[in-house]
Parts: C-alpha cells; structure tokens; sequence
C-alpha cells in the first residue's frame, strides 16, 4: 500500500552573492578573478545606471561586459530618477532569471543605500508622496541645496549626519517623509538582520586608509587621461544641467561647481574630485561596518574569499 509523503517540504531560498566595498577598493577584478565563468553580475552602482555617464562612474569596460553579462547598466537617461525601491524590484526579478540559466547572481556595487535596502528590506517609512515631493523640489530649486542641508538639520539631525549636503535626493525625500508623517526619517525603524526570503552572502573589500586614497588618486587621474572632461562636455551639449539625477554624482557635480566659480582649472577640479571621493569612501565603510552578517576581507586574499564562498555553498570559478 502506497504511502503519501507527509512531511512538510520548504521552498528552496535564491541564492546570492553580494559582493561590495567603498570606491576603488578593487571590486572589479575581484569579480573577474573569481566569477568570470560562473556568475551574471547585477550592478549595485547608482551612476552606472546612467547611460553616457561611463567614465566617471568607473563603468565596467566592454571587455568585462562581454565575458560576465552584467544588468541594470544604461538603463535610464541622466535626466531620469533611477531609486533604490526601483533598484530592489529590479533585482528580485533578475536574482531567480540568473538561478535558472545554472548562474550565481552577483551583486556588487558601492551604493551602500541600494545594498542596505535589498538585504535588510525597506523602512517603514511613508511611500513616496507626489504632491509634496514636487513642492518639495520646487522649494529647493527655490531656495537651494545649502538651504535644503540646512533645514533638514533642525528636522532631522540624525539624518542629516548620514547624508551627504550634495545628495539632493536623499536630502528631499527625507524633507518629504518630515512633511508627510510629521515625524523625522530616521525615526522609522529599518531592520537589523537579512531578509528570510533570501540567502544572502555578504561580503565587503576592505583596504587600510593610505592604501584606498592613492588608489583613489590613481583612479582620478586615469578617468581623467581617459577623456573625462571631453565626456562632462558631451553631457553638457545635450543639455545636462545641475538639476539632473546624475549630475549630482561625485566627478560631474564638480564640474558645475567650477563652472558656477568661474575660476578653476583642471588641476584644481581634480583635486577637488579626488577630495570629494576620499570623503565618500569614508561615509560608505562607515555604513557597510554596520551590515550585519558580513565578512570583511582583503581584495588580494582571493583564497580566503573562494573559501568562504564555498563553505557558503557558492562554487566560484
């Protein structure tokens, strides 16, 4: 007599890597020397989005491009919003498409606040208003970018300490959650832990402090022996402005600084986004320290990563 199998069966969590760290710190050739063959790379990258922005956001070559398949790169025009709730939608379609071509999902980038908001899942916070977000657009264009800074300082201190004062984005929405609930943004709570409907494998790149700014330097001057400020004028002729989305990235911001100076030459703007970068990678390990769940690791201690992946049930190539 035939038996019926009673025992209650789980559904199989996605399985991914997330693989990041602060600018520069090598995460691109970590991934060539460990996924070349065995991955599909999502980008984590907030300006890697944008089409044409290839440059200075460090974009992946088309030689990487062709060996690994990478998704979410040039998918919006600079002008366009690209969120992190957009980021978590488009990845949690991409994540089982990858699983079913017999691939390990990657995700890798530095924008801690896409990260964050996928692994540990939203805050509780309002969804967006549209009516007040327009006011509040209007009101900074108004008044400016210092002053936007400056008031969410008296409403939010607590957000404002973790915001950049050029993250016009992240400054607005934190206005418009303040205005629709009455209560700050970092009142609302985010969680702690991983979310349980995945499998996320963390792991960030860490480099000690004089190691991670001359690569920095070094990667400055490159973008710029690579045609950056050719590429900033090809944005400007086709009309790129303060007010786009991507303009507001470390090494485009700066060139509307300088040209709003009028007194700048491209030894100063270099130096300038050089400066601007350190500072960035600084507020990004700050925010990836907090990550629970996470290994740190070296770049160039690939054996101990490959370990690592392994004992997490991922086979890297």
């Amino acid at each position: 007599m035939m038996k019926l199998n009673t025992e209650k069966r789980t559904a199989r969590k996605s399985k991914a890597v997330v693989l990041f760290g602060p600018t520069a710190v090598g995460k691109t050739a970590m991934t060539e020397a460990l996924f070349s063959r065995s991955a599909e790379i999502i980008n984590a990258d907030s300006v890697q989005v944008y089409r044409g922005l290839d440059i200075g956001s460090a974009k992946p070559d088309e030689k990487l491009r062709k060996l690994i398949p990478h998704h979410l790169l040039d998918i919006r025009n600079p002008w366009e919003q690209y969120t992190a709730g957009d980021f978590v939608r488009d990845t949690e379609c991409l994540i089982p498409e990858i699983e079913k071509r017999g691939k390990i999902p990657l995700v890798t980038g530095g924008t801690g606040y896409y990260i964050k908001q996928l692994v540990y899942g939203p805050s509780e916070a309002p969804a967006c208003n549209l009516a007040i977000r327009d006011s509040v657009q209007k009101e900074i264009e108004e008044k400016g970018g210092s002053w936007a800074y400056r008031y969410l300082g008296e409403i939010d201190p607590v957000s404002q300490s973790r915001i950049s004062e050029n993250d016009l984005y992240r400054i607005s929405r934190a206005i418009e959650v303040y205005r629709t609930s009455g209560k700050p943004l970092s009142s609302f709570p985010v969680s702690s832990l991983p979310r349980d409907d995945y499998d996320f494998i963390l792991i960030c790149l860490v480099r000690d402090k004089k190691e991670l700014d001359e690569r920095i330097a070094l990667r400055v001057d490159m973008m710029f022996e690579e045609g950056l400020y050719d590429e900033m004028r090809r944005l400007l002729e086709k009309g790129a402005d303060e007010s786009w989305p991507a303009m507001k990235a470390i090494g485009y911001r700066e060139f509307f600084e300088a040209f709003l100076s009028g007194e700048t030459t491209l030894s100063l703007l270099k130096d300038d986004i050089i400066r601007s970068t350190k500072q960035y990678a600084k507020r990004q390990m700050t925010f990836f320290r907090s990550f629970a769940n996470c290994r740190f690791f070296h770049p160039d201690d690939i054996e101990s990563i490959r370990d690592y992946l392994i004992v997490s049930g991922i086979c890297p190539d």
